[in-house]
């Protein structure tokens, strides 16, 4: 019980920097957060299924089931590609607009398409 509520306290501090953070490198590391949290919570929920590596053998039971840990393992790399589009982005508005403040970015790109 202690741990899933770490990983919901963990979930809404990603999220509060996702939705209440103006500087937008602030803003990737709650997205990194929040992804990393839910990783986390898969993680758990998985380890609680079985106990046995699931390699097939005579009276074998009780096996992990591979398939969340795989889906993990592909949502970490995701993770980490989306992370380093996200700084490669805000380092290009950055270099546009002279600062990662979310209002100020948005400012000078509508009055540069104007």
């Amino acid at each position: 019980m202690v741990e899933r509520i770490l990983i919901l306290i963990l979930s809404l501090i990603g999220l509060w920097g996702i939705v209440y953070k103006k500087n937008i490198i602030k803003k990737i590391y709650g997205l990194t957060i929040l992804n990393s949290s839910v990783v986390i919570l898969f993680i758990l929920e998985g380890s609680q299924i079985g106990k046995n590596a699931p390699i097939m053998g005579k009276g074998v039971r009780d096996m992990v089931d591979p398939v969340p840990q795989a889906l993990m393992l592909t949502a970490i790399v995701i993770g980490v590609c989306i992370t380093a589009l996200s700084l490669a982005i805000a380092f290009r508005l950055y270099r546009f607009t002279g600062s990662f403040d979310i209002d100020e970015i948005r400012e000078k790109v509508s009055h540069g398409t104007d």
